[in-house]
């Protein structure tokens, strides 16, 4: 999920910077679910609740997204400029951001769960292996994250 939220704001700020105008959140959806039905193998109406619930979700987020990336931007400046109150409201504020945006992407993934067979449900609930590290940054680089979605 925070792989997710990172891209849509990386999306956002290459957008800001001129480059090509990211997926929208259906785009996105269609995109996820496309990758959940090869491993699932979802059924067509699966396919079409779990793009509305994707959907939903990604709309629901990205002004949150955006939000935090002004929030950093603010963060950078109050820390350039020695500005304890500014750093205190912007990380203030980047929490409160990042309760609701991982809320609602936990509120999207229970929804989706609830649609899955108990077979499906089995398959998502299997422990994944982080990606390799990229070439020249050693095993050490790659920063531990959230458990995979199922596990716990």
């Amino acid at each position: 999920m925070l792989n997710l939220t990172l891209a849509s704001a990386l999306a956002f700020a290459q957008r800001q910077n001129g480059f090509p105008t990211p997926p929208d959140a259906a785009e996105r959806a269609q995109h996820r679910v496309a990758m959940l039905t090869s491993k699932l193998s979802l059924t067509a109406e699966q396919q079409q609740q779990a793009t509305t619930i994707f959907t939903n979700s990604g709309v629901t987020t990205q002004p949150l997204v955006e939000n935090m990336l002004r929030t950093r931007q603010s963060l950078a400046s109050a820390v350039k400029n020695n500005d304890a109150a500014g750093i205190e409201h912007a990380s203030a504020t980047i929490g409160t951001l990042t309760t609701q945006i991982t809320a609602a992407e936990a509120k999207a993934d229970a929804a989706f769960y609830s649609i899955l067979t108990p077979e499906q449900r089995a398959s998502m609930d299997q422990p994944q292996l982080p990606p390799p590290p990229r070439m020249g940054q050693g095993f050490g680089a790659t920063l531990p994250g959230p458990p995979p979605f199922g596990s716990q």
